[in-house]
């Protein structure tokens, strides 16, 4: 399927379309896909329903939650669930999975034979494996976080007006 996995915004003309769920998914569901739900919801509100999952569950990254709560965002209280899980609990009923990780991206394109979903992959590195002092660490998640942003607004928001 054509543009089925661009990484490019705006690339296909599948992907233009604005989702009116769209889910994040990455390995665990312990760091990316919360934060990078998180910023959506802080961004979109209840517009557009946003979701996460990982292919496996993991325990929520306290230096995510540091990282996100510097810029007024809660992920303290989401509960990681992996994809079945999701499906189970409440369907996977989404427009748009965006993977964050080559493992979801795998599993997301599985859904694709018998959902029909929109599926992008969005390369992000995973910060859990850097060695170093707190700072160090911190300064990374901190990276991901903003380049989150970044995609997110790039994708969603469209061209922006002003001076940001």
């Amino acid at each position: 399927m054509e543009g089925l996995s661009s990484p490019i915004p705006g690339a296909s003309a599948r992907s233009t379309r604005q989702p009116l769920a769209v889910l994040f998914a990455c390995g665990l569901n312990a760091v990316r896909s919360p934060m990078a739900a998180g910023l959506f919801s802080q961004m979109f509100g209840r517009s557009i329903y946003v979701g996460s999952a990982g292919v496996r569950k993991g325990d929520l990254d306290p230096f995510a939650v540091a990282v996100m709560a510097e810029i007024d965002v809660d992920i303290s209280r989401h509960k990681p669930v992996t994809f079945e899980e999701l499906d189970e609990w409440e369907g996977l009923n989404f427009d748009l999975i965006v993977s964050l990780s080559p493992e979801a991206h795998h599993r997301a394109l599985e859904l694709t034979r018998t959902n029909a979903v929109d599926v992008e992959y969005w390369a992000t590195p995973d910060p859990t494996g850097l060695e170093g002092n707190r700072t160090q660490q911190l300064n990374a998640y901190r990276e991901l976080r903003d380049q989150l942003l970044t995609r997110i607004r790039e994708r969603f928001a469209g061209p922006s007006v002003g001076n940001e």
